[in-house]
């Protein structure tokens, strides 16, 4: 199919590889990658600059919530692209946020809503009635269980299970392989099996 839809790419990392490849699977063109880091001029072939003026619509390629929502937060008004694996699943009534981005092999059943650029990573599970609140991050291969909730800006480690019912609070960070049984409150790190709060998670 022919590319007739454009997006640009802020970030120029290894996630902005993955997401190229989503967007080109997607029929959109990417011109080019814009990054703040003077030293990056290329990425995949493919030019980087250093400013947004007048660039739109974009996907924000930053991994890392906090950065992501600082990004977003400079770029202040724009038109953002949200973009699905087409080997993610996907039920008619997921609903996803502006900026957002699907990897390959991610699952998301009924009634799953997902806020504004986030990032459900490659294999990651979301069964029904989830809620995934704005700048999160659901690395690879996570598992959310029925009537989970995510607050805004959390990041979910690799592998890592939460089961049915849990909480878990605003900018917290949920260490790799975390088994999460309790409710987990705003702002923490907390790992294990099962999980628990280690520290507060400071910036």
């Amino acid at each position: 199919m022919e590319q007739t839809d454009k997006v640009y790419l802020y970030g120029a990392s290894g996630h902005a590889k993955v997401v190229l490849d989503i967007a080109r699977k997607a029929c959109l063109d990417v011109p080019c990658l814009i990054d703040d880091n003077q030293q990056v001029c290329e990425l995949a072939g493919l030019p980087v600059v250093h400013a947004a003026d007048g660039l739109s619509p974009i996907i924000v390629t930053i991994g890392n919530c906090q950065i992501r929502r600082k990004i977003v937060e400079k770029l202040g008004k724009r038109d953002y692209v949200t973009v699905t694996h087409p080997a993610a699943i996907k039920a008619d009534s997921v609903r996803l946020g502006h900026g957002t981005v699907v990897m390959a092999g991610a699952i998301m059943n009924p009634y799953v809503e997902v806020g504004n650029h986030c990032i459900i990573n490659t294999g990651a599970s979301l069964d029904h009635d989830v809620k995934v609140g704005d700048f999160v991050h659901i690395a690879p291969h996570c598992t959310l269980c029925g009537e989970v909730s995510v607050g805004e800006g959390t990041w979910i480690g690799a592998g890592s299970t939460v089961i049915q019912g849990i909480h878990i609070g605003k900018n917290c960070f949920i260490g790799a392989g975390s088994v999460v049984v309790k409710d987990i409150p705003d702002g923490v790190l907390c790992y294990g099996n099962p999980a628990k709060v280690v520290r507060n998670n400071i910036d």
